[in-house]
């Protein structure tokens, strides 16, 4: 949406030129034209830019953010949506019917790269994702103001007590009704982007919530920064692959939760994509 209003934008500002200028009076609308797009979309661009950085220079990372705030969710939303056409993505989605139709859930996902979460929050926009991060991620230009603004909970990896209580506050959000959660439990991208055992401390998340646990796979988005800066294009693929009921996560420990999803995951990706037992080691 914010790529297609931009360039209808651009396009009307140089149809707007060439009017004026008394370009189309002769041939050289066919160079005024589309340079006069090229100008005004970028400076389009640039003002939505500064809006952008102006609205996250504004957040103030130090006060607790009560509720999810609509603006800065809508802010995300158009990011997200323009990045995917902008670094060449195209995307390929299987088994997205299978969404639960209501209620909130826990999402897990494979982690390759830093486009993974961009990605699931574009496709799982009307489900109000935020994703439990690691703190680091606090300090990233823009991102981390819009994760605070969504209530993001951040996780300190070097504390277990501080673990501990992110992993609290995802379960207190879904309880209160107001997020879905997405968790990558592999804990980190994986150097050879192959599928790591899970962790599963995260899985007690949609246990004590007693929420479903929506299993997802992602391929090649590793390869998507390197292909943007050849100017080529990225197939990426996003696969929905099972949903665990509430009911399923009874009666089970969380290292069996992700057992089975390792499983399911390992099977949707095939052998060629899982770390292999001596591998782990």
């Amino acid at each position: 949406m914010l790529i297609f209003a931009v360039s209808a934008l651009a396009l009307a500002c140089a149809g707007g030129i060439c009017f004026f200028t008394g370009s189309f009076g002769s041939l050289d609308w066919l160079w005024v034209l589309p340079l006069s797009f090229l100008g005004s979309f970028l400076v389009l661009a640039l003002m939505v830019f500064l809006i952008i950085w102006i609205a996250c220079a504004l957040v103030d990372l130090n006060k607790p953010q009560e509720r999810d705030s609509k603006f800065y969710r809508f802010l995300l939303n158009l990011i997200a949506e323009a990045a995917l056409p902008i670094m060449g993505v195209r995307m390929h989605t299987q088994g997205l019917e299978k969404m639960p139709q209501g209620g909130r859930f826990l999402l897990v996902c494979n982690h390759l790269n830093e486009m993974d979460p961009v990605i699931l929050f574009h496709y799982f926009r009307k489900h109000r994702l935020v994703f439990g991060s690691k703190r680091e991620n606090a300090t990233m230009f823009l991102v981390g103001k819009l994760m605070h603004k969504i209530r993001c909970p951040l996780i300190n990896r070097e504390n277990d007590r501080e673990a501990l209580k992110a992993i609290l506050r995802c379960i207190e959000l879904l309880k209160e009704d107001t997020v879905s959660i997405g968790i990558f439990p592999e804990g980190h991208i994986t150097d050879d982007k192959k599928l790591d055992p899970l962790k599963g401390g995260v899985f007690k998340i949609a246990q004590k919530a007693q929420v479903p646990v929506v299993v997802c796979t992602l391929q090649n988005t590793h390869h998507v920064f390197h292909n943007a800066a050849r100017l080529k294009k990225t197939d990426v693929q996003l696969h929905l692959v099972d949903v665990i009921p509430a009911e399923e996560l009874k009666g089970v420990t969380a290292v069996d939760v992700a057992h089975r999803v390792h499983k399911l995951m390992a099977d949707d990706l095939g052998p060629d994509l899982v770390a292999s037992a001596k591998e782990e080691s």
